[in-house]
């Protein structure tokens, strides 16, 4: 991956209208008002190959609260959820420009370890996956790796913070030593949780965490993300608007690569600037 300068990455823009500048200008003064910012994105673009995927995306998301990335299938919106933890990375193909700072620190500099970025900003994907491991041994294995427990008994205490904090210490606390894949799928997703908010992240990012659970397992997971907020910063991309306007203080719009439009979730959902997020709100497209 390479990251160049604010001026090199807008050079390879490509069909950039004064209409998207301008709103993306306003998308980043929304995003900071009121809170302090905890991730800022400056000009991003994504290209895998040849193809461009993402076009010169800026946004700051402000700390301790719920942002909700929205837009239809293909728009871009989990491709740049995943450059801020540089799971992109794993792709030969892809290349990104311009920057994302957390806490003001570019993490595209060359003297950043991917893999302690990734311990700092946790990652739940759309289908649960825990490993293939006990229930207890998935919360572990984290702040194993990074020597984070100095003896069992922290560790154990991690443990149970972790499960209690995912609303799940009482439903397993007897069977710790069975297999986390024999648990049920929502059961199994807040066991994801937990074992990203074992290692003490600042940033939680969720890609369609709910879309393989039934209302119940959604219900939980929703309410869990409501209640980490207050510790954590929480990236969400979600298909579902009525989702998006539960748990989300802030929504961003993605279509066609481009970010379109940022705002409190309520006032987007309700009075938006763009047509293109009214059309999609709407259900015109998506």
């Amino acid at each position: 991956m390479t990251t160049l300068d604010t001026t090199e990455a807008s050079g390879m823009i490509m069909n950039k209208t004064a209409e998207d500048a301008g709103t993306l200008a306003k998308a980043a003064t929304a995003a900071r008002a009121g809170h302090e910012t905890k991730i800022a994105a400056t000009n991003v673009s994504v290209f895998y190959g040849e193809k461009q995927a993402l076009f010169d995306v800026s946004i700051d998301i402000p700390a301790r609260q719920v942002m909700a990335f929205i837009g239809p299938s293909g728009c871009g919106k989990s491709t740049f959820l995943r450059c801020i933890n540089r799971m992109n990375d794993t792709i030969d193909i892809c290349s990104v420009t311009g920057t994302i700072e957390i806490d003001g620190a570019n993490i595209y500099d060359p003297k950043i370890d991917p893999v302690l970025l990734r311990a700092r900003v946790g990652m739940v994907f759309q289908k649960p996956n825990p490993f293939p491991k006990s229930i207890y041994d998935n919360i572990a294995y984290g702040p194993r790796i990074h020597g984070v427990a100095k003896n069992g008994s922290a560790m154990d205490q991690i443990v149970e913070t972790s499960l209690s904090r995912a609303g799940l210490w009482n439903e397993v606390k007897d069977r710790l030593h069975e297999p986390g894949t024999g648990l049920s799928g929502g059961q199994q997703q807040r066991l994801c949780i937990a074992r990203a908010i074992a290692v003490n992240p600042d940033v939680i990012l969720m890609d369609e965490p709910c879309s393989a659970l039934d209302p119940i397992a959604t219900a939980k997971v929703e309410e869990l993300i409501d209640e980490l907020r207050a510790q954590y910063t929480i990236v969400i991309v979600t298909h579902s608007m009525q989702q998006a306007a539960r748990v989300s203080q802030k929504a961003a719009f993605f279509h066609l690569g481009k970010l379109i439009e940022v705002d409190e979730t309520e006032k987007m959902f309700t009075n938006p600037t763009d047509q293109r997020t009214q059309d999609y709100i709407t259900g015109r497209f998506g």
